[in-house]
């Protein structure tokens, strides 16, 4: 299965072409409202988990038959655990003008060669939940070795050497990080860091855990309020509508059901689709192996089935 997946939809960044650098589910993280599920590798070993220049001829190759809106490194895990991921982003630049995008959940930044490989990309969008160590490490139940403080101090060390958007990802979980301590003590951090937006999340999709429970919007927008200006909400955020004719709408839907666990609606508002033919691509995906089905808060979500490559 390739690095490069997509384009698919993307509830901050639009039509995003992937880049996936590590394999499944290799982090430093294992967040208890992640949508890829439980990390079976949990490490903070940095390597060459792809080789990088296969890496660069598939994008290189994905660049010429599509436009996407962004290139987004992010996927199966932690991108900034490879070692490469410099040398991708900088072909990237070379190649298109395309903005260049790292989702990553920030655990690393406190390595001075972490933060050097991310200086030429577009955004970066850390994740910081919880600056309260109880609630961290519940939330995140992060490797043995990572530190909350170190964490916050790389956070605010790779924004006075990073000049592109810095936007940072709150993810709320109801009775675990949505109490007034929990949000007043976040504030303090991020005031400190300085952020170009403050993105508030909840869970959207099956998370990794039962304990991950959606935040309403009322209190989502309590907090949005008391964050400030910067502060806004990205959960169920409308995604660009947008797609070429000459990509193929089955291997597309699959690339979005195997990244995360997607609904008829998701598939159908991306492409353009009335829902009918979006439940039919879907269901012929669960007909051919490669996707399942689940329920989660009344609603019918659609997923990859693991191991498998979407080609039929």
């Amino acid at each position: 299965m390739g690095a490069v997946f997509g384009p698919v939809s993307s509830r901050r960044l639009g039509r995003s072409l992937g880049v996936d650098l590590v394999p499944l589910k290799t982090c430093s993280f294992d967040c208890l409202y992640c949508q890829a599920g439980r990390t079976t590798h949990k490490t903070t070993s940095p390597g060459e988990f792809i080789p990088v220049e296969s890496v660069l001829e598939e994008l290189e190759a994905r660049l010429k038959e599509t436009n996407p809106d962004v290139v987004t490194f992010s996927g199966s895990g932690e991108p900034t655990l490879h070692t490469g991921i410099d040398r991708v982003i900088t072909k990237v630049k070379t190649i298109t003008d395309t903005d260049v995008a790292v989702l990553t959940n920030g655990s690393l930044l406190w390595r001075p060669e972490v933060r050097e490989r991310l200086r030429r990309a577009d955004m970066v969008m850390p994740t910081l939940s919880s600056v309260l160590d109880e609630t961290f490490q519940r939330i995140h139940r992060p490797h043995e070795s990572l530190d909350l403080q170190r964490i916050l101090e790389g956070l605010n060390r790779f924004r006075e050497v990073f000049h592109g958007s810095l936007n940072i990802e709150v993810v709320l979980l109801q009775g675990i990080n949505d109490g007034d301590e929990e949000i007043e003590a976040l504030a303090k951090a991020l005031e400190g860091i300085s952020p170009d937006r403050i993105q508030l999340n909840t869970v959207v999709r099956p998370p990794a855990s039962s304990e991950a429970v959606a935040l309403d919007r009322g209190r989502l927008e309590a907090i949005r309020g008391f964050l400030g200006e910067k502060a806004e909400i990205i959960a169920g955020a409308p995604v660009s509508k947008e797609r070429t004719e000459s990509e193929d709408l089955t291997r597309t839907v699959f690339e979005m059901a195997r990244r995360r666990s997607v609904r008829i609606a998701d598939v159908a508002d991306f492409l353009g689709l009335d829902t009918g033919t979006a439940e039919d691509i879907l269901r012929s995906l669960i007909d051919r192996g490669d996707l399942l089905c689940r329920e989660h808060d009344g609603m019918v979500y659609f997923s990859a089935v693991e191991g498998v490559s979407g080609t039929g």
